[in-house]
């Protein structure tokens, strides 16, 4: 008999959540992220829709080879990551590995804790993967690589020069967002 995969982040909530679901479960961990922008280059094609390009983190072969194998042999898929955006991220990143048969296996499972009453009713209630989350964690990634991809440098010039550390330009989130509001107020002042 075939038994269910439930994929959390971490191998720990993989240990305490298969105390909690029996044997009719196997329960492996992500350990994070499975896909990213690549190191080495932008990874956005700014001529074209800011379209991003993911590759596998390095290190993380063995685990997308062991989701795959695990995938195939369960009768349902569980993707239980945080529920959040990069959560939501981790779920699509298994969605993208894995090929079209195992794909329609796949449902999205939410709790905020880590007990078994919470665990057993977020399996009750699958739901699917919320494409507006993972657009958003993609768009923060990409503007946090574009700008941080450009500045970085800027910064290692003008910075490490005078103090001999390293440092990045780093998420740039806030400021984007305080850009968009003083933009929307200065629409919203406007008198024609």
């Amino acid at each position: 008999m075939s038994k269910d995969l439930i994929l959390v982040e971490s191998p720990s909530k993989a240990k305490t959540i298969n105390k909690y679901v029996g044997s009719k479960f196997v329960v492996e961990a992500t350990v994070g992220h499975i896909k990213n922008l690549p190191k080495t280059k932008l990874g956005i094609d700014v001529d074209n829709d800011f379209k991003p390009s993911f590759v596998t983190i390095r290190g993380k072969s063995d685990i997308v080879k062991k989701i795959k194998s695990l995938a195939s042999k369960s009768k349902n898929i569980f993707v239980a990551t945080d529920p959040d955006r990069e959560g939501e991220a981790i779920a699509q990143d298994v969605v993208d590995i894995l090929d079209d048969k195992n794909r329609e296996k796949i449902q999205r499972v939410l709790f905020n804790e880590i007990t078994k009453n919470a665990v057993n009713n977020a399996l009750k209630t699958p739901q699917k993967i919320d494409n507006h989350l993972v657009s958003s964690q993609r768009a923060r990634r990409a503007m946090d690589r574009i700008i941080g991809y450009k500045v970085s440098p800027f910064l290692w010039r003008a910075v490490i020069d005078s103090y001999g550390s390293s440092l990045s330009a780093g998420r740039v989130q806030s400021v984007a967002l305080r850009l968009i509001c003083e933009r929307e107020d200065e629409i919203e002042r406007f008198i024609a």
